[in-house]
């Protein structure tokens, strides 16, 4: 029974982090971790620089020993079965490092023979990555977008159940910056493959995640999927008036949470709601017989969330 049940949980979960920890000497680069992500998911895994991020997907990769706490991917055990861990694993890491005097097929052909797989996989995962018309090419002649297409073919050659990208689009163009994005959200999505995405960059997240972690010095200060987020977000309307008004007498519009005078008279108005209501605070205006000067919705991003629990937890 036991047995049966773990077997079920670890069907379920592709990456189990419990209690993780490590140190450098004195500093702690991860300070407790734990979070669990489920087969299938694409989650963003976010924070500013030096966050611990990095360091985290190299302890999912048995690269880095964790000094506390441990890990589990796929059922395996990142302290205690590292070559299961490895044979499940597909890692870009963030300077992708390749052998730029070897054409693609050579380098793709080269890594098979390390994992073991069938040189029909070079082809398929050639296709699978969009590299068909550059696969005849050197490394070296190919654009950062195609370079970074065939570290993501190289991920994936042993066919691994649990992908991790660490800051895959750095440096790309903005046409390049979709197209992998499209591919990376296509892997997760038609394949069902888990991808823990490590990013610093907002729009990487809602464009491709089911989900956001965000890591501030070493600790999780926010694990939420991307729809609770957008749930939960709250309707900010800002509004100028040609006159002063009693704070108190705009908390009695409907639905409003909070009212926030910022300067002059300048008003946030916080609303509990999606629906528009700046029908309601032009009515408010014109009851009360003032001009509004300016009147638009702010509301709150996921880069104001993440620069707001970033720089909480600096102070």
């Amino acid at each position: 029974m036991y047995w049966s049940l773990l077997s079920i949980i670890f069907a379920i979960m592709s990456i189990v982090v419990t209690n993780l920890t490590k140190l450098y000497k004195e500093q702690k680069a991860l300070n407790d971790v734990s979070f669990s992500i489920t087969k299938g998911e694409v989650v963003g895994f976010l924070g500013p620089n030096g966050a611990g991020k990095s360091t985290l997907m190299k302890i999912l990769t048995t690269y880095l020993p964790a000094s506390k706490g441990n890990a589990l991917v796929h059922g395996f055990s990142v302290a205690k079965a590292e070559k299961e861990v490895q044979k499940n694993v597909g890692y870009l890491p963030e300077n992708n490092p390749l052998y730029l005097d070897m054409y693609v097929r050579e380098y793709l052909s080269f890594n098979a023979n390390i994992h073991g797989v069938s040189k029909d996989k070079i082809d398929e995962v050639i296709a699978q990555t969009g590299l068909t018309p550059e696969a005849h090419k050197k490394i070296e002649q190919l654009s950062k977008g195609y370079r970074q297409r065939v570290g993501l073919a190289n991920a994936l050659l042993h066919d691994p159940e649990v992908l991790l990208l660490d800051e895959p689009t750095t440096g790309l163009d903005p046409n390049q910056l979709i197209e992998i994005r499209e591919l990376i959200k296509n892997i997760g999505k038609k394949q069902g493959k888990t991808v823990l995405l490590s990013t610093h960059i907002m729009q990487e997240v809602e464009a491709i995640c089911d989900r956001v972690i965000i890591i501030n010095k070493g600790e999780i200060v926010l694990d939420k999927s991307l729809q609770e987020l957008s749930e939960n977000k709250t309707q900010i309307v800002e509004v100028e008036f040609d006159y002063r008004v009693e704070e108190v007498a705009l908390q009695r519009i409907d639905k409003v949470e909070k009212v926030e005078n910022k300067e002059g008279f300048i008003y946030h108005i916080h609303f509990n709601t999606h629906a528009d209501m700046r029908a309601k605070v032009f009515d408010f205006a014109h009851d009360n017989g003032l001009k509004i000067l300016q009147l638009h919705q702010k509301n709150t991003t996921l880069e104001k969330l993440f620069v707001e629990l970033t720089r909480a937890t600096q102070k």
